[in-house]
Order: C-alpha cells, then sequence, then structure tokens
C-alpha cells in the first residue's frame, strides 16, 4: 500500500493541476470538518454511529452469532489485561477520533501509557494499540477497506478480523505503515502483539464449550 500512495502521491506533486486538487481537496476537508462538528452535536449515547468520509453511518442490530463471537472474545481478552494491569479494553461504543473518521470498534485496547491519561467523562479516545472487528453484512467492505487502511496509517500495531459465520479470525501486525498477515485460521490458538501474553484458542471465540475452558485457565492465578 505504501509503494501505492507515495507512486500516487508524486503523480500528484508532478501534475500542473496540482494547485486546483489542493483547493478541491481543502474545500472537501472544510467541509467535512463542519460535519464533523455536526456529527459530534448530534450524537448520543444511544446511538452507535460512526462518522467516515464525510458521511454518518448507523448501525443495525447484528445477527446472535456476531455478538456471541464478540462477547466471548471481550470477556477473555478483558479478563486477561485486568488481570496483568495492561491497560483498558473498550467495546462498541467507545468513539475512536483519527484524522479524518470516527469509528467505534467492536472491540479494542489502549495500553496503559495511553489509558492512565484517561478521564471518566471523555466520549473520544486516541487510536489504540489493538482492535478487532467481527464481520457482519453491512460492516465488511470498511471493515476491510477504510478501516484496514485508516487503522493502519493511525499506528494501531494489530487488527484482527473475526469472521462469525466461517468462525475464522485472520490476525495483522503493523510492519512498517502497511498491515502483514499473520495467521488466517479456524483452529490452533492465537497470540496476540499488542496485548503481552494474550494467547487463546480460536475455536474459543466461536465455542461455548473452549470459551468456557479458555476463560477458567486465563483466571488460574487470580488472587
Amino acid at each position: 500500500m505504501t509503494t501505492a500512495v507515495d507512486e500516487a502521491l508524486e503523480k500528484l506533486l508532478a501534475s500542473p493541476l496540482l494547485q486546483l486538487y489542493a483547493q478541491k481537496i481543502g474545500d472537501v476537508l472544510a467541509r467535512e470538518a463542519q460535519q464533523r462538528q455536526d456529527f459530534y452535536a448530534q450524537l448520543n449515547d444511544g446511538d452507535k454511529a460512526e462518522f467516515i468520509n464525510g458521511q454518518v453511518i448507523y448501525h443495525s442490530p447484528v445477527k446472535l452469532r456476531h455478538n456471541r463471537a464478540a462477547k466471548r472474545l471481550l470477556t477473555l481478552l478483558d479478563a486477561h489485561v485486568q488481570q496483568h494491569d495492561l491497560g483498558y479494553v473498550g467495546f462498541e461504543k467507545i468513539l475512536i477520533s483519527l484524522t479524518r473518521n470516527d469509528y467505534e470498534p467492536d472491540i479494542c485496547f489502549f495500553d496503559h501509557h495511553k489509558s492512565s491519561r484517561f478521564s471518566p467523562d471523555q466520549m473520544r479516545f486516541p487510536s489504540p494499540d489493538f482492535v478487532v472487528e467481527v464481520l457482519s453484512d453491512s460492516t465488511a467492505e470498511r471493515d476491510r477497506g477504510v478501516k484496514f487502511d485508516d487503522y493502519a496509517a493511525h499506528a494501531v500495531s494489530e487488527y484482527w478480523i473475526v469472521d462469525p459465520e466461517r468462525e475464522t479470525v485472520e490476525q495483522y501486525r503493523l510492519v512498517g505503515q502497511d498491515y502483514e498477515l499473520v495467521v488466517k485460521a479456524q483452529n490452533g490458538t492465537i497470540q496476540s502483539v499488542a496485548v503481552s501474553g494474550f494467547t487463546i484458542p480460536v475455536r474459543a471465540i466461536f465455542d461455548g464449550r473452549e470459551h468456557r475452558q479458555a476463560l477458567r485457565d486465563l483466571l488460574i492465578g487470580l488472587p
């Protein structure tokens, strides 16, 4: 992706129309900035909404298998992070404000350095260290498209895409400015690169019995 971006930028900089492009881009960004402020002003805690490239995206209810997968992974991740005091795990309604867009990831993790600065009344948050998006019919294109590129551009060091229908997990890690696929799996174990020590069976995300056993394993040693 980086090479393609660099090539496109070189072509743009060499164009005699550069000033016109810059003006057009400036106009678009100025309009988006106002729309974004309107989005913040109108947003309430009952909405699950995102601001993406100038558009407000409202999310519809999810299927049960989506909710189950997200809940199982959230439970495991939160138990591990709390047990080892690694930071903060957010879910669903945490609004991540990046340079141009605002997202509400299904699950996200902030390390202790970032989360220690959060205030109780805070409603907008910086880029996390780890993000999980659980695919649905209405979100898959964005999860694999604009979010994939945006999370990488804002140094989210690890990104998981969970497919509850195919029962697979794709793990990506940030290498330079681009994501590199570490593993795509239905079975076996998966080990986070951003959350120290977090290793779980892939099946624990999709199977209730596997999840209960994995949770018991994570909780061993708790005071």
